[in-house]
């Protein structure tokens, strides 16, 4: 367990590092198996790209317009009814869906913030909101912020309702964009196509890997929501669940010979804990690898190597607790401060890679090793590993843990 303490900050210089971009040169480091699934990966994202571009290039064009109009920005989108609720046969469930099912790229998938209370996409606006017209469009597709599977589960859970096809069409073109975004060693990008920098980078950070895996897990569950994917596409998603759960086991960093939990980035080609923002340093996750847990341990018989990270996963969460702090409010912005008597457990968003240790990123690439003076809008404390690793380990060893596979497709993390 992990004691607050305050009465010291140490401050620690980063060195500015930024993600290796996927390029032919390091491309042609790897096995001539590997060289050749990543060539394809490539040439694969460059074709998306083109088709995205060139959609909105031709509505310009047909419109006799001298460029592309802003797009409508809103909030992230979530869903926030159940699935049966009358409300997704309604007309207010179909306008969203209409509005949606526009604003989805040639290639598949949703960027983030779109504006789906402002109305169905218009001709000439690009696919995401984050840009200012003639700015060269970023975040066109994601899968961080909730984007893509939140959208894919909507449009199923409305054909669920009402069996439009176009809402089935809508989700089976998003299961087709989750696919080929995938990558080769079975890890997904923050953003596809490929646009460069981090956000190629395996991304955990913001669930975004583990949403995907979510939504291909419950369709191997044979959720009714998904019962409109037909075989030829449930193998492909099991196929790609595999590969995925692969990557994920692979990606856990080591050290000293232990498993410990994993870096909200990881390089996509060595599969190595990644910098992203500079307030998003390679370290270890408390947020997002409770997260990574809490999905495993709903797999049904797991394999062996499934079970050991599990564990492990488990022991590093119980050792990283944070206690002594007392959460309370300061002109409006919550603050943590010395409180022996608290009786408060958290995790830190962010792990020292080598020691485990809490450490609080500022914007300038500067780590603290306190929440003390770090004046950087973020959520650096979580409880929420707390019931997943009491309630959630409880059902887990009731459910799973007798039933261990061997017979599984998960063969090997190596």
């Amino acid at each position: 367990m992990i004691r607050l303490l305050f009465s010291v900050i140490i401050v620690f210089a980063l060195t500015p590092a930024f993600a290796e971009l996927i390029t032919l040169s390091r491309i042609n480091e790897l096995s001539p198996a590997e060289q050749t699934a990543c060539k394809a990966y490539l040439d694969r994202s460059q074709a998306n790209a083109l088709a995205d571009t060139s959609a909105v290039q031709a509505e310009v064009l047909a419109k006799k317009m001298t460029g592309v109009v802003r797009a409508p920005s809103g909030g992230g989108f979530k869903m926030h009814v159940k699935e049966g609720d009358a409300w997704f046969a309604g007309n207010e469930s179909k306008q969203l869906a209409d509005v949606m099912l526009s604003d989805q790229t040639p290639s598949g998938g949703w960027s983030k913030h779109l504006g789906f209370n402002k109305g169905p996409r218009q001709p000439a606006m690009p696919w995401t909101s984050q840009n200012e017209p003639g700015q060269l469009a970023q975040y066109e597709a994601k899968f961080d912020n909730c984007s893509t599977p939140e959208e894919m589960y909507f449009l199923a859970t409305v054909w669920q309702a009402t069996k439009r096809q176009d809402c089935r069409a809508g989700f089976i073109k998003g299961l087709k964009f989750i696919f080929a975004a995938q990558f080769p060693n079975g890890g997904w990008p923050q953003v596809y196509p490929l646009e460069g920098g981090y956000h190629d980078d395996i991304t955990f950070n913001d669930d975004a890997m583990t949403h995907v895996l979510e939504l291909l897990h419950g369709i191997t569950l044979n959720d009714p929501v998904f019962d409109f994917v037909d075989e030829s596409e449930r193998q492909q998603v099991a196929a790609a669940l595999a590969t995925g759960i692969r990557c994920v086991l692979k990606t856990e960093v080591m050290r000293d010979g232990k498993k410990t939990v994993w870096c909200i980035q990881n390089d996509s080609l060595m599969l190595r804990p990644a910098d992203a923002r500079k307030m998003e340093p390679a370290t270890l996750s408390g947020l997002e690898s409770a997260h990574i847990l809490k999905f495993l341990m709903t797999i049904t018989n797991p394999a062996p190597e499934v079970v050991a990270c599990i564990e492990s996963d488990l022991k590093w969460l119980e050792a990283a607790k944070i206690t002594g702090a007392g959460k309370t409010n300061v002109n409006g912005k919550t603050v943590y401060e010395p409180n022996a008597a608290s009786t408060q457990v958290d995790w830190a968003r962010f792990y020292n890679l080598t020691n485990s240790k809490p450490v609080f990123p500022s914007r300038d690439g500067i780590l603290f090793d306190t929440f003390a003076n770090n004046k950087v809008g973020y959520n650096y404390y979580t409880s929420q590993p707390g019931s997943i690793i009491t309630n959630g380990q409880r059902k887990w060893r009731k459910n799973a843990r007798s039933t261990v596979r061997k017979d599984t497709p998960i063969q090997s993390t190596t």
